[in-house]
C-alpha cells in the first residue's frame, strides 16, 4: 500500500435520483458489503468517468434498484490506497491470498469462486481478509481497472466498458459530493 501525496480524483456513482439530492445535501454514502465486491466491502465509484457512472444507474433500473437514475460526483483523496495497479499492492494483496487460502486447509473450509467477471466472491474475501488482518494503519481506498464489455472492434484488446473502479472503506476520504453538469453526461 502507498500513500497517494495530493492524489485527488474526481469520481462518480450511479444511484436514484433521489439518493443523489440526498449525498449532494450531506447525507453519507452507504457502503455496500455483497460478497461479490470485487474490492470488497466499501463505497464504489467510478473514476473519471460519469458517463458509466450513470450507466450504472441505467442497469440498476432494469433491475427494479432505482426509480430515476442519477449520478454524483465526489472529490476524492485516496489517501491511503490499496492500488491494485501497482507492484506493491498487487504482491501485499498475493500474500493476503496465501494467508487465508491457509486458514482456509486447517479449518477445512472451502474458499469462495469467482463465478463470471461481476461475480467475484473469492477476490472480494481476499479484499476484506487483508484489511481485517493487517495492522494499523488501514488501506483507506482500493483501486483498480476492470475490463469489462465486448471489443471494441474486431481482435481488440479494448473492451466497451473498461473503467477504474474505486471502493472507499474511510468516509473522511470524500471531500466534496457535487451534481455532476448535464453537458457532461453525454
Amino acid at each position: 500500500m502507498q500513500r497517494l501525496s495530493a492524489a485527488f480524483v474526481l469520481a462518480y456513482h450511479g444511484c436514484d435520483e433521489t439518493v443523489a439530492q440526498q449525498l449532494i445535501a450531506g447525507t453519507p454514502f452507504e457502503e455496500s458489503a455483497n460478497t461479490w465486491d470485487w474490492l470488497g466491502g466499501g463505497i464504489y465509484f467510478w473514476e473519471g468517468d460519469p458517463v458509466r457512472g450513470l450507466e450504472w444507474a441505467h442497469e440498476l433500473k432494469r433491475r427494479n434498484k432505482v426509480q430515476n437514475p442519477a449520478v454524483v460526483g465526489v472529490a476524492l483523496d485516496l489517501g491511503l490506497c490499496l492500488d491494485l495497479m501497482t507492484r506493491k499492492s498487487v504482491q501485499v494483496l498475493g500474500s493476503a491470498y496465501a494467508g487465508l487460502e491457509k486458514l482456509a486447509l486447517i479449518s477445512g473450509s472451502a474458499l469462495p469462486e469467482n463465478s463470471g467477471p461481476l461475480r467475484r466472491d473469492r477476490d472480494c474475501a481476499v479484499v476484506n481478509y487483508l484489511y481485517e488482518t493487517m495492522p494499523d494503519p488501514k488501506f483507506q481506498t482500493v483501486r483498480a481497472a476492470f475490463p469489462e464489455g465486448e471489443e471494441l472492434y474486431p481482435g481488440s484488446g479494448f473492451v466497451t466498458k473498461s473503467h477504474i473502479q474505486i471502493a472507499v472503506r474511510d468516509h473522511s476520504c470524500i471531500k466534496g459530493v457535487f451534481r455532476v453538469p448535464p453537458d457532461q453526461l453525454v
